[in-house]
């Protein structure tokens, strides 16, 4: 994997230009401790980079090397934090302050973040784990179980699993590939007991959103409502979804290809190779062009990759002297398939990725936003792909429109009432997930 020259740049100038002379006095600036953030934010980065497996070392550092200096910055930060008199400052370093501590709390409780102890999907079996270490332990079970799923004599990820669902002709090989899940789902929810993993991650959950309130919460605000506002609109999506199809039931595992003739048709147009092409082509034409902007994929299978695509910063954007130096992002996603639905995926990570680049703030804000938001903005170039006019421009072959759409809104709809799913367990976590997702897909 390459990295860009740019980036190690701005990694060496990060060093030199974050290093406080040792005469600085007691009452450091809001300033001070801004630069101490980012590059502390810069070494969480770098971790989480060869953490993820996309890179050995990264700017001549190796994991240990780089740990060692994700805890000398943190303890910077935080001393230069301590030093902040509140009274001192104004609103805006207030607003700074806070958008800060923040952030740190976030990176904190991430079951992802970089440097913090690894869990295996065998610690989800522990009773003594806090609600964070529980949850990467059960992140754990999706790279153990998720990148080895068992089908057709071999073994393959979960997102080419979803992938293959759209387009596979043999409806007994469907049924297969869903049954190839069974260890995953087995790991994360045991055979439904009251106290597996999954349910006691929930409760969890649900407590830690009483205290401090949930991402569902989260949304909500970020829109001007209340969650009961958004079941409302949950639920009316799905029924208009339920009203506007057969009332016959389907078979999970007939579920994709039941809506994915789009899939089917473009599928020889989309191969795994022509996956970033046409997204690079794609995102240059609408002005933001992925090679000039730095970004970093790692798209190649792994087994100990993550079977989950993401995007995430690299480094943070700062100001050198007089000069801006942008964020630079990286892309982790595994396509071996290719198709419409990793098209889809793949773009939408991207979309990411462009808003990663584009975030020009001073530095106690250079994070990402609220998560509505950021997905949102992500998906309006993702679901260009469905577009009959885009397939044409990018593919050179369309699908007609009524199958395009439902291919997308198939997908949409799993969210929707993934979602609904969520809302209910976090409300009364008592509640039974296999009877509460049971009840959603057959009402809807």
């Amino acid at each position: 994997m390459q990295i860009p020259g740019r980036a190690l740049v701005l990694l060496a100038l990060g060093a030199v230009f974050s290093t406080a002379p040792a005469d600085t006095p007691p009452q450091v600036t809001v300033a001070t401790a801004e630069t101490a953030f980012l590059d502390y934010l810069d070494a969480v980065g770098a971790v989480g980079f060869i953490e993820s497996g996309g890179a050995k070392s990264f700017g001549g550092r190796d994991l240990a090397a780089w740990t060692m200096r994700l805890d000398a910055q943190r303890e910077q930060f935080d001393a230069a934090m301590s030093r902040i008199e509140p009274g001192t400052i104004d609103d805006a370093d207030r607003d700074a302050v806070a958008s800060m501590r923040r952030s740190v709390t976030d990176l904190a409780a991430d079951d992802t973040t970089a440097g913090v102890p690894l869990r295996t999907c065998a610690d989800a079996q522990r009773r003594d784990l806090d609600y964070s270490s529980l949850r990467a332990a059960l992140v754990s079970c999706y790279v153990e179980h998720g990148n080895r799923l068992r089908y057709d004599g071999g073994t393959i990820d979960r997102g080419t699993a979803l992938q293959l669902l759209h387009v596979v002709e043999d409806r007994a090989r469907r049924q297969a590939l869903f049954a190839a899940f069974v260890p995953l789902w087995t790991a994360l929810d045991g055979r439904g007991e009251a106290d597996s993993p999954y349910r006691r991650m929930i409760a969890m959950a649900a407590a830690d959103a009483r205290r401090n309130g949930s991402q569902i919460d989260a949304a909500a605000r970020a829109i001007g409502v209340d969650a009961t506002t958004v079941e409302h609109w949950l639920v009316q999506v799905l029924e208009a979804w339920r009203d506007s199809n057969p009332a016959d039931p389907i078979e999970p595992w007939d579920f994709r290809y039941s809506n994915g003739a789009a899939n089917r048709e473009l599928q020889a147009r989309i191969p795994a190779a022509a996956l970033l092409p046409v997204n690079q082509r794609f995102y240059r034409d609408l002005g933001a062009d992925l090679t000039q902007l730095g970004v970093v994929f790692d798209l190649e299978p792994r087994p100990d990759k993550s079977p989950l695509a993401y995007s995430d910063f690299l480094l943070r954007g700062r100001m050198v002297q007089t000069q801006w130096h942008r964020p630079i992002a990286r892309v982790l996603g595994t396509y071996p398939a290719g198709g419409l639905f990793s098209l889809n995926e793949l773009v939408h990570e991207n979309g990411h990725a462009v808003h990663v680049s584009a975030i020009h703030t001073r530095p106690a804000f250079m994070d990402w936003p609220d998560t509505l938001f950021t997905e949102a903005f992500a998906d309006v170039p993702s679901w260009s792909v469905h577009e009959p006019a885009w397939q044409q421009r990018y593919l050179g072959a369309a699908v007609g429109e009524a199958a395009s759409m439902r291919a997308l809104f198939a997908n949409v709809i799993l969210d929707v009432a993934w979602s609904l799913f969520e809302l209910r367990l976090l409300r009364d976590p008592a509640l039974d997930p296999n009877a509460v997702w049971t009840d959603i897909t057959h009402e809807y």
